[in-house]
């Protein structure tokens, strides 16, 4: 199963800042079993939406890191919200109620979480402790609900 982490950080891309939160994310997929793959851009609305729009065509999950605050150059939901193509926002809400347990800083996330194509889109922080918290609320849906993209026979527990 083939997983994709986008770091979008101005510093990661310049090579003046080590990505730490997209290593965090990169071996928390690969403890998973996903085979992943990296790619780095700027806090540029286009590059954002491209690289995701690439990634998902390969991927079953796509994990972003950084850009989504309130800076004036945070834009990831922005351009994720162009590429997507329905919304998954029951995990936005999910990644923000766990922080926001942590942190009041949750207040200010404004990351979205979608699909695109067969690929689950989540836009995480640009922290590694933020991505490691976010990837722990989502990791108990994460197979199901790439197997529910996938069009795979899923087993719904009946109550």
């Amino acid at each position: 199963m083939k997983a994709a982490v986008l770091t979008v950080s101005d510093g990661v891309a310049e090579g003046t800042r080590e990505d730490k939160s997209g290593e965090t994310l990169a071996s928390l997929l690969s403890e998973d079993g996903y085979a992943v793959e990296r790619r780095v851009v700027p806090d540029d609305r286009d590059a954002i939406a491209e690289a995701i729009a690439e990634l998902a065509e390969d991927a079953a999950v796509v994990l972003t890191t950084g850009g989504t605050g309130l800076g004036p150059r945070d834009v990831t939901p922005e351009a994720t919200a162009e590429v997507l193509e329905r919304a998954a926002p029951g995990i936005a809400e999910a990644l923000r109620a766990d922080s926001l347990q942590k942190t009041p800083h949750a207040l200010l996330s404004r990351g979205l979480a979608g699909v695109r194509g067969q690929a689950l889109v989540v836009n995480l922080p640009g922290s590694p402790g933020g991505c490691r918290d976010g990837f722990e609320v989502l990791r108990p849906a994460l197979k199901h609900a790439v197997e529910l993209l996938a069009g795979e026979p899923t087993a719904h527990k009946q109550t």
